[in-house]
């Protein structure tokens, strides 16, 4: 079956590109998922509440069909396949994580309506995180959940946070709410001050757990 015609501004600009690769509703927060490592597609539409299979579908096509996302089987005896990013896929990190700057400051009160992961504070803290100079894995808890997070340069293929504990693996451990994680992206907070306020408590001996206590 040949691949459907995707949709163009026509227009000779390079942002008018990325947006006919990646400026459809859902697919920004699909590659969001994906810096997490592979995943199912059952996983995706999971974390992605509000997106309907069909339409979860057709992104994943168009993402494999523009270079950005691949499809794979995963090794026996697991009989599943996943989806994961590409190299040029990957390279939308700043991308998102300069749109999550931004957006923060539209984040207000949290509404009855809205859903939440604890991992899409992931990438907000990241950013505040390496701001201080921070390399190695951080195991984050919040009440919704935990996750990990890698700071520094990360290898290619490798993700950039996973949610769950990952117990053992992680190089300090950051325990925190979700409104701080919101105030410490809105800048609002400042790292340091959150630290030395009790807002958040770092656990761990090594030098990355001492960074960030120092803040």
């Amino acid at each position: 079956m040949p691949p459907r015609p995707r949709r163009s501004y026509d227009q000779y600009c390079a942002a008018a590109r990325a947006l006919d690769a990646v400026g459809d509703r859902w697919t920004l927060l699909i590659v969001r998922e994906l810096l997490a490592g592979p995943r199912r597609y059952t996983d995706l539409h999971a974390d992605l509440p509000g997106v309907s299979t069909d339409v979860l579908a057709s992104r994943l096509k168009d993402m494999e069909q523009g270079g950005i996302a691949s499809r794979r089987r995963m090794a026996a005896p697991v009989s599943a396949y996943v989806y994961e990013l590409t190299p040029r896929g990957r390279a939308l990190l700043p991308v998102l994580a300069a749109l999550g700057e931004w957006g923060a400051f539209d984040l207000g009160e949290r509404a009855p309506t809205d859903a939440v992961r604890a991992h899409w504070f992931a990438l907000p803290l990241r950013g505040r995180l390496e701001a201080l100079g921070g390399h190695g894995v951080v195991q984050v808890r919040l009440e919704e959940g935990e996750f990990l997070l890698w700071l520094g340069d990360v290898a290619e293929g490798r993700a950039v946070y996973a949610d769950g504990g990952g117990e053992g693996e992680a190089d300090a451990r950051v325990v925190l709410g979700a409104d701080v994680c919101v105030a410490l992206a809105r800048g609002e907070l400042a790292w340091g001050d959150a630290v030395r306020g009790g807002d958040v408590v770092v656990e761990g001996g090594g030098v990355l757990a001492e960074v960030l206590r120092e803040g």
